[in-house]
């Protein structure tokens, strides 16, 4: 069979300046997690100061992390073997989900590969045809794949729009079980999802409620347990997920609700059952990270500061910044070929600022997505403003302004 339909499909993209490539970089051994090294070719290689990452408390790479990864390494091995209901589930597997559940205040966890893998399991888990689920429309890729596999009925509700939210949920109050899931912190835009208003309608419903944390765990609430506790829905909330990608600085993801959620995930989620467990030197990893998330305080108190003065920054001299308090800061530009432009315009001045396109973000709103972490300097950050400030203002008027 001919590809070319491949080809002319990329030729499109391409032109659109919507093609996607993938890049080397390595992160700087001598950089703390916020520097990059970018090879250029014969000439060697450059660093780049770091704002597209989501290692939010700069615990990527940490010492104490890879000095557990390394001594689990040596006495578990490189890989689990099999899956975690054949012969893979190794005991740190139990005293992370342990760990996890006294962490979120919930019955139980469950340790899943990652966030994709988390959200498509669990949402297949519990939904399926003659159900509907109610997800607002920026949520990540990862939810919205996770419906289109339970078969349910996806129902899309204007972003953090309550009231539209309602009246789907007046409309589908027949469905045999309604799941309403959201973000807590949207990925792309860096706002916050409307925790409360989100757990009374599902009560007056009666719906359940599932939240993912991957951009919020970590970062609120008195130890880092994410925005339900931060907004005191905590015990509103039927299916906490969240990731060890981001703010941990490692791989993974968890559930976390009742006993009996997690029993039957244990018995229904398919990516659980079907794919290899993760290897044991990386959840002890998370382990120690997961310590360090609870007792470094100043990590959270640090990125909450570096947030407020970038946002500010940008938004004072004029530009499209998003609000919201969370390191996600998106610069608005709208059209492919500008962010594209701004971006390579960034690194050309030391700033790995990746832009993001459609279908990743909706038509017109093309963007460069900053995410801080506590690593960086507030010295890095207001010079790297500076930078960003001139290179907006180019691309808006076509040159020097």
């Amino acid at each position: 069979m001919s590809l070319r339909w491949m080809d002319d499909e990329l030729e499109r993209r391409a032109a659109e300046a919507s093609e996607r490539k993938l890049r080397d970089r390595l992160r700087d051994p001598g950089g703390s997690g916020r520097l990059l090294q970018q090879e250029t070719g014969s000439s060697g290689s450059t660093r780049l100061l770091d704002l597209s990452s989501n290692d939010y408390l700069g615990l990527a790479g940490h010492p104490a992390i890879a000095e557990a990864m390394r001594e689990a390494l040596l006495t578990g091995g490189t890989g689990a073997g099999a899956s975690r209901l054949v012969t893979g589930n190794h005991p740190v597997f139990g005293q992370l989900e342990e760990a996890v559940a006294a962490w979120q205040g919930c019955d139980a966890a469950l340790i899943f590969a990652n966030g994709y893998m988390a959200n498509a399991g669990v949402i297949s888990a519990v939904a399926g045809r003659g159900d509907a689920v109610f997800s607002d429309r920026l949520n990540h890729a990862s939810i919205t794949d996770g419906i289109v596999l339970s078969r349910a009925e996806h129902v899309r509700y204007r972003h953090n729009d309550m009231e539209h939210l309602r009246a789907l949920l007046e409309k589908h109050k027949h469905a045999r079980r309604k799941l309403i899931v959201t973000d807590a912190v949207f990925s792309m835009d860096g706002d916050q999802a409307p925790l409360r208003e989100l757990a009374e309608l599902k009560r007056e419903y009666g719906a359940m409620l599932m939240v993912d944390e991957a951009h919020s765990g970590g970062l609120y609430g008195q130890f880092g347990e994410g925005l339900c506790r931060a907004a005191g829905v905590q015990d509103m909330v039927d299916i906490h997920m969240g990731t060890f990608s981001k703010a941990f600085g490692v791989y993974g993801a968890y559930v976390c609700g009742s006993h009996t959620l997690i029993r039957w995930l244990v018995n229904k989620a398919r990516p659980l059952i079907y794919s290899t467990a993760l290897p044991p030197c990386l959840v002890a990893g998370v382990l120690k990270s997961l310590e360090l998330v609870q007792t470094e305080h100043w990590r959270r108190e640090q990125l909450s500061g570096s947030g407020r003065l970038f946002r500010s920054a940008l938004r004072e001299a004029g530009l499209a910044a998003g609000e919201g308090d969370s390191p996600i800061i998106p610069l608005i530009l709208g059209g492919n070929a500008e962010a594209l432009h701004v971006s390579t315009a960034l690194e050309d001045e030391g700033i790995a600022a990746v832009a993001i396109r459609p279908p990743t973000v909706p038509e017109g709103t093309a963007r460069i997505r900053f995410s801080l972490s506590a690593a960086h300097s507030r010295e890095e950050l207001t010079d790297a403003v500076k930078i960003i400030i001139r290179a907006a203002r180019r691309a808006e008027g076509g040159g020097e302004c």
